[in-house]
């Protein structure tokens, strides 16, 4: 369910910019730096490249694309 939640106009002017540059829409944007956040924050020794990873492996599994890891 949708809700409107109030922001700084700076962070919308930032969001803005990225979401051009990503192809996202400004709430696609806010809604994954907000993702991310919460990743980094539950997961201190991951780096954004490692999260960023993690989570399009997710999307991947969750698309039922995924593969046998092979060692070695």
């Amino acid at each position: 369910m949708p809700t409107a939640v109030r922001v700084s106009d700076e962070l919308v002017n930032e969001a803005r910019k990225f979401s051009k540059v990503d192809h996202r829409s400004l709430t696609g944007q806010i809604e994954h730096w907000a993702r991310i956040g919460k990743c980094a924050e539950e997961n201190t020794d991951l780096t954004y490249d490692l999260i960023k990873e993690i989570l399009i492996g997710i999307e991947e599994l969750d698309r039922g694309e995924k593969s046998e890891y092979q060692f070695g």
